[in-house]
């Protein structure tokens, strides 16, 4: 099998003795000789079991998934192409060819792995699937483009694509924030299917759905200041003048109905209708404004 030397496999660990072999062991028997395990501070021996297997591992400086994988890349990494997984053994590394044929082809950037192509029974809770569909279909709605499974911790991309998006998430919420930033960056993306199977028996999940969940809703709609303005000013805009609308409808009818008036709340809902109203405006006009932006850089959404 030939040897990819121009791949570096990377693996964010944090606790995952339960696997670490096995998947380090699975990419190198694809050919995968440069597997690079960056550790978040494990404590059940997830290191050590790494390095047996094969990689090369290093400590990482601060704490979540995001950090790791930008300290990795920028201080670790001097390959031309990084293949991104996950170390609880739910992606196949028989995957890892596919995943990397666009990036050599050059079709694209920036490759993400659905897991809803091949999702086998067990491997994701109703819950978190429930939860995925909505922030993929979030995501579509906010930033325009239909990535598939945006959440998903598969990852191939060039390095220099890599270095030229704006990246600050420290934990799980860096996926999200890839898909944003190359949707931002008019970077080149192709979606790949993949296999995603459940986590071995006795490797416990570091994700905790409600939480992490938040945040990447959160996520979203902050990155949607920059890239949808029309969405991020507008949403909130509708908000404030509807809530207006209603309170002034209210104020009307007890004025007619009862001959009671309400003066402060009179005062509140013009007030709520004029913030809307305003908020809207601006987002019109900062959506022209990333219109013209784009159009004069030639920084298109692919």
């Amino acid at each position: 099998m030939a040897v990819s030397s121009d791949v570096c496999v990377l693996l964010p660990t944090m606790d995952e003795a339960a696997t670490i072999e096995d998947v380090v062991a699975a990419y190198r028997d694809e050919g995968f000789e440069n597997v690079l395990v960056v550790d978040g501070g494990s404590t059940d021996g997830t290191r050590q079991l790494a390095a047996g297997a094969g990689a090369r591992v290093i400590e990482q400086s601060g704490e979540g998934k995001g950090q790791a994988v930008r300290e990795a890349v920028r201080d670790h990494v001097t390959a031309e192409f990084v293949l991104l997984a996950d170390a609880d053994a739910t992606y196949d590394a028989a995957d890892a060819p596919a995943m990397l044929e666009p990036l050599r082809d050059g079709r694209a950037d920036h490759v993400i792995g659905n897991r809803f192509a091949d999702m086998r029974p067990g491997a994701m809770t109703r819950l978190n699937r429930i939860g995925n569909r909505l922030i993929n279909r979030a995501f579509a709605r906010i930033h325009g483009r239909d990535y598939g499974d945006i959440l998903s911790g598969y990852r191939a991309f060039t390095r220099d694509s890599f270095e030229s998006l704006s990246l600050a998430a420290e934990g799980f919420g860096i996926e999200t924030e890839m898909a944003v930033e190359c949707v931002k960056r008019g970077v080149a993306v192709e979606v790949v299917p993949i296999t995603y199977r459940p986590r071995p028996a006795g490797s416990d999940t570091n994700l905790h759905p409600i939480r992490d969940g938040g945040i990447i809703f959160l996520e979203l709609y902050r990155k949607a200041k920059t890239n949808n303005p029309l969405f991020y000013f507008g949403s909130v805009g509708t908000i404030a003048a509807a809530g207006g609308l209603l309170v002034a409808i209210y104020v009307l009818y007890d004025w007619i109905a009862h001959g009671i008036g309400h003066e402060i709340l009179a005062i509140v809902s013009a007030a709520g209708v004029l913030l809307g109203v305003q908020l809207l405006m601006f987002g019109f006009l900062a959506d022209m404004i990333l219109t013209l932006h784009r159009e004069q850089f030639g920084v298109e959404p692919d």
